[in-house]
């Protein structure tokens, strides 16, 4: 496997050098300029939320699966049943050494530690990139998704699918149009469990057939492969190395309407006050403080976005402000107090105001949701522009992952310079980047 991988990588490095140059069609970075008939594109993953992906840009017009790759050849299955035609991979890098002259776009659906690998490597060679969230693993990994794609003019989305609906697209017209005056804190807060506060095995299990646990860590550093889920499929995300815990994967959501609403910039600082992680996993029922610089609809200098995950939620006075969710609060959402009202946003459901007496005869503006999938496709055949493109999803991507560092550092508020991708405090600026073991060094991150 190691000559493989090494003879791959240096096949990269050459179509790297030269694919670029020829890309299919030149494209600007959100709309592509020259519209093509068919998207010829290749899925990264196909199990889990990468299966969710391929079967909704499956069922997009104008769009054919090319390729399907996945390091665990049994969640494979269904794809061959689904797309008989697609050709199967299980190396990444593989898949672009025999089908980069063959496809147009992609999306990233492996688990978060290699989103930047292969998107960057994606993107450096003309294709376009629906990248699931987190944009990626690390900062530094988000700022170089975020200049690759501007530089090489490709279509980016990223999978917040929920960014597209009527839901969320109403919220933040809601917060521009000013109906609950301007916001003075927010409450944030999602009830998912990526965490985990058990030490790490002390065993090493054999890997299933079909399985390659070296392509699976990937980037990462080598270590022995537990069974029982406790990396694959589904429990990377509770895991440091890998996923990027509640946070990470669902404050991409629900900071998402925020950032489209209030027209949010970086954060300024970030405090933790909630339990760190152990030396191995993300801890839960955290509670993560963030301030950001006042904007037009916002009250004051500054102002705070409060997180909580797990059990975690906001204070007893916050919640009783929204009216009937007092009584059955939802399990993902925020909560805008306002100089004029109250406004609660659940994930995935309407917006409501409150005090209801004084909102009774308000009604939500009419904004139509759009299939987040198809405007990718759309998009890369020239026809619409993404709307969560990689320059949007960027900057949202890094104010989650901060608070992802600062959970390691309780009761500290840290400063973040933004443009120096760097906090005030030097132990915190250790996990703004990591090293890629020996023979994984990606093209395009360094």
């Amino acid at each position: 496997m190691e000559n493989h991988s090494q003879f791959t990588r240096r096949s990269l490095l050459k179509l790297l050098g030269t694919t670029a140059a020829s890309a299919p069609f030149v494209t600007s970075n959100l709309m592509a300029q020259s519209p093509v008939k068919k998207v010829r594109h290749a899925c990264f993953g196909a199990g889990g939320q990468a299966w969710a992906d391929l079967t909704q840009i499956s069922n997009c017009k104008n769009v054919e699966i090319v390729a399907v790759c996945d390091v665990d050849l049994s969640r494979t299955t269904e794809v061959r049943k689904k797309l008989p035609n697609a050709k199967i991979y299980q190396d990444w890098r593989e898949l672009f050494d025999k089908e980069g002259e063959n496809i147009d776009s992609v999306n990233v659906s492996t688990p978060d530690h290699m989103h930047a690998a292969i998107g960057v490597t994606a993107m450096q060679l003309g294709k376009h990139v629906y990248g699931e969230k987190p944009l990626a693993h690390d900062l530094h990994e988000v700022r170089r998704m975020t200049e690759v794609a501007v530089t090489n003019k490709v279509v980016t989305q990223m999978g917040i699918q929920i960014h597209s609906t009527a839901y969320y697209q109403i919220a933040a017209k809601v917060m521009r149009d000013g109906v609950i005056g301007k916001v003075k804190e927010i409450h944030s807060w999602s009830a998912t469990y990526w965490g985990d506060t058990s030490p790490k095995p002390d065993k090493t299990d054999a890997v299933p057939e079909g399985f390659d646990w070296n392509l699976w860590l990937g980037v990462c550093a080598d270590r022995p492969f537990i069974s029982g889920n406790y990396y694959h499929p589904g429990s990377w995300r509770k895991r440091l190395d890998f996923g990027t815990g509640t946070l990470g994967d669902m404050g991409c959501h629900i900071f998402d309407p925020l950032y489209m609403g209030l027209g949010l910039g970086a954060p300024i600082s970030v405090r933790s006050e909630g339990p760190a992680p152990n030396p191995w996993n993300w801890a839960l029922d955290g509670k993560v403080i963030y301030q950001f610089k006042g904007t037009p609809l916002t009250q004051g200098e500054t102002f705070n976005i409060t997180w909580y995950d797990g059990d975690a939620r906001p204070p007893a006075e916050i919640i009783a402000q929204t009216g009937k969710y007092a009584l059955k609060f939802p399990q993902s959402g925020s909560i805008l107090i306002g100089t004029e009202g109250v406004m609660i946003v659940p994930h995935q459901q309407l917006p409501e105001l409150f005090p209801a007496e004084k909102f009774k005869g308000y009604q939500l503006p009419r904004v139509k949701g759009v299939n987040h999938w198809g405007q990718f496709i759309d998009a890369c055949r020239g026809e619409d522009k993404t709307t969560a493109d990689f320059a949007y999803a960027g900057p949202l991507t890094e104010a989650i992952l901060i608070g992802g560092i600062a959970s390691r550092f309780q009761n500290t508020t840290l400063k973040w310079n933004s443009p120096e991708l760097k906090f005030d405090l030097p132990a915190a600026n250790a996990f703004v980047r990591r090293d890629y073991r020996e023979g994984w060094k990606i093209p395009g991150l360094g």
